[in-house]
């Protein structure tokens, strides 16, 4: 355990520059203190490892110095062979690349590792979309990856769910995501004269774009500075959570039979602790809309009974004796 973490520190430090004690505690996860120990041990090995005081100090490796400890291990090679996901990369354009790449990794490996690395390969496939959702065009994808890698700005027309559906956009895009099967790019919209040709970023916050939903498309020679302090992954976590409270901002009180209980597990706000003497259960689920629990809470047939809202409860009521009436009648010859 401790020689890993020696390794992880020079090779933090060896790609990362000056780091200090926190830092690499932090990436590390363990303590400030450990961290002192290992770098005591470094220096007992010989590491050209040296420390700078002060508000800019740090750790830095000597100039020049590079450690050759970087062999895979069983499980690195494997995950590394697991990450290569054809489909997603095909559609960047990098579907040559990464089959060259993968060849050119399985070529330097020792036997034994290849042939774990090739095992990963054929037991394992991930195929991200869900079963009924079809595969989304996307045909400016290339060249919003390409603007993102080289920070160029994009000017696109854009469809969106509300009026007016189609606007023109002068975006600078700071990141690709992958959801579910589906690609969005996470950029800045200029507007006014910083659209006409302004240097340097707006300060606008970021937003989420599908890009399946770009009609036209075209990169600018120019470019722009993306926020220093802008993450990605941070970015995308508060983008979830915030879409998922806008999305449940109701709570509708059911009665859910042992199979429908199975089904939701894990979507109830809270259930009540033993169930009931016919085996069903209450439990508030959260709900997007009226209009949106209706067509969920009929799937469910007559495995679901709604208790509230009171509205919901008389609309499937009708929606019920509608059907029921209409299956009564003999059917149309």
């Amino acid at each position: 355990m401790k020689s890993s973490r020696l390794l992880s520190i020079l090779l933090l430090l060896q790609t990362g520059g000056r780091m200090t004690a926190a830092q690499l505690a932090e990436e590390l996860e363990v303590s400030v203190r450990t961290v002192y120990r290992d770098i005591e041990s470094l220096h007992a090995a010989g590491v050209p490892l040296y420390g700078d005081a002060g508000h800019a100090g740090g750790y830095r490796l000597l100039a020049g110095y590079r450690t050759r400890l970087t062999g895979l291990s069983a499980g690195e090679a494997e995950a590394l062979f697991l990450s290569g996901i054809p489909g997603p990369a095909a559609e960047l354009g990098l579907g040559p690349a990464l089959a060259a790449a993968q060849l050119k990794l399985r070529a330097a490996l020792p036997a034994e590792l290849r042939a774990q690395a090739d095992r990963m390969r054929t037991r394992f496939h991930l195929d991200a979309p869900g079963w009924y959702a079809r595969d989304d065009d996307v045909p400016y994808l290339p060249q919003v990856a390409d603007a993102v890698w080289h920070s160029r700005m994009l000017d696109i027309r854009y469809r969106r769910w509300k009026e007016p559906t189609d606007v023109d956009r002068c975006l600078e895009p700071y990141g690709l995501v992958l959801k579910a099967g589906r690609w969005y790019v996470v950029a800045a919209a200029r507007t006014g004269a910083d659209a006409d040709g302004a240097a340097g970023g707006t300060g606008a916050a970021a937003r989420t774009y599908r890009i399946d939903q770009i009609l036209e498309l075209a990169v600018r020679d120019e470019e722009f500075e993306p926020p220093a302090a802008f993450d990605l992954a941070g970015y995308w976590q508060h983008h979830q959570q915030d879409f998922h409270a806008r999305l449940h901002q109701g709570e509708a009180v059911v009665r859910l039979s042992p199979r429908a209980a199975e089904r939701l597990a894990g979507t109830a706000v809270s259930v009540t602790p033993e169930p009931e003497p016919d085996g069903w259960i209450r439990a508030v689920l959260p709900i997007e809309s009226l209009d949106h629990a209706h067509r969920e809470f009929l799937a469910l047939g007559t495995d679901v009974e709604v208790l509230a809202p009171p509205e919901l409860r008389a609309r499937l009521a009708e929606t019920v004796r509608a059907l029921a009436a209409r299956y009564d009648s003999s059917p149309p010859i």
